[in-house]
């Protein structure tokens, strides 16, 4: 028998996933569940790896980072210690770095129909939980090794963590693709975007008078808050352009 690493941390609320998930990676395995995350890999691969340590947590961040996008529920995650576990059971704990925080808003009402023999015909806790951990899983693999992928989850979560600034944060993922395509028409024929999808949200990020908004100094006076319709109907657009690249970089090879 060999000699394990585990790398931990810690997650609240403990039922922020709605399900136990493992994910077997190359090189360590990623167990989610009820407030404890673990990352287990062999002695001989993490020893002689200096980066590993770095490489579980950029993956573990990023695939938090994409479930927030479907869930805006607060959490904190936070780095733990690392244990090294011998054949004989004996285990050598080491408790470092920094906690880490990030924080998210937010609240799902589920609906589950069935027939009248109880066989289920839409179930939306189930379609949310697979969707979310697929988005989840796309930004652990290409997020780390892209920069631009990074950029646009950042962006998110400062939409979610300055809601007073929703919109505005929101709109930085809008301007990075435009940056990094270099114009708005290479934006929306690479990654398939809806001319009357784009004009809307730079209406409401730049146009509406809202509090949330980019240019609330021009509209002095007549500002509102946006409605509960126009800040899903962003969030939306926004985090369907997040995916659209996310799926792009995938594609050129930007992932582990």
């Amino acid at each position: 028998m060999s000699i394990k690493v585990i790398l931990e941390y810690n997650y609240k609320p403990e039922n922020y996933f709605e399900q136990n998930i493992k994910i077997q990676r190359d090189k360590y395995v990623l167990t989610i569940l009820s407030g404890k995350v673990s990352a287990t890999t062999e002695a001989s691969i993490y020893d002689p790896d200096n980066e590993l340590e770095n490489t579980v947590y950029n993956d573990l961040n990023a695939f938090f980072k994409g479930a927030q996008v479907f869930s805006h529920r607060p959490y904190e995650l936070k780095k733990g210690g690392i244990v090294r576990l011998h054949p004989n059971g004996r285990r050598d704990v080491t408790i470092v770095m920094q906690p880490a925080v990030l924080q998210f808003k937010g609240r799902v009402v589920d609906i589950k129909v069935t027939d009248r023999d109880g066989n289920v015909i839409e179930d939306t806790k189930a379609e949310r939980v697979k969707e979310s951990l697929e988005f989840a899983n796309l930004a652990a693999k290409v997020a780390p090794l892209d920069p631009v992928a990074m950029a646009l989850l950042q962006s998110y979560t400062a939409s979610v963590n300055d809601p007073a600034n929703e919109l505005a944060h929101l709109y930085e993922i809008r301007d990075s693709l435009c940056t990094h395509f270099q114009s708005e028409n290479e934006v929306r024929k690479v990654l398939n975007v809806s001319k009357t999808r784009w004009q809307r949200f730079g209406h409401l990020a730049n146009e509406a008078p809202v509090t949330q908004g980019r240019h609330r100094g021009k509209k002095l006076g007549q500002l509102r808050s946006a409605t509960k319709e126009e800040l899903d109907e962003a969030r939306s657009f926004a985090t369907d352009l997040v995916h659209a690249y996310l799926l792009y970089s995938q594609k050129l090879g930007g992932e582990k």
